[in-house]
């Protein structure tokens, strides 16, 4: 049970990290903003990123904004010890 619990939380948790990285190009190209995709792109991810952006106001240098990496390496950092403490 556990182990299936485990894998679709890992499996939710992969899916919104690609998530994050699609809104992360998308930043870059600026596509149609009234696009329903990037529409609901922005609205999964947004919330996210406005929170690590407040929390930790230094992730925003020079107008790069690094708040989708930060959000990775914690998700990455979670499953390693959610791992290590379910499976030894």
């Amino acid at each position: 049970m556990i182990y299936e619990l485990y894998g679709l939380l890992r499996t939710i948790v992969s899916l919104y990290i690609w998530v994050i990285i699609i809104a992360s190009f998308l930043s870059f190209v600026r596509p149609d903003p009234y696009n329903p995709v990037v529409q609901v792109i922005y609205r999964l991810t947004e919330p996210t990123l406005a929170f690590i952006r407040k929390k930790l106001p230094f992730v925003v240098m020079a107008g790069i904004d690094l708040s989708p990496l930060v959000i990775i390496f914690g998700f990455q950092f979670i499953d390693i010890i959610l791992r290590n403490i379910l499976f030894g």
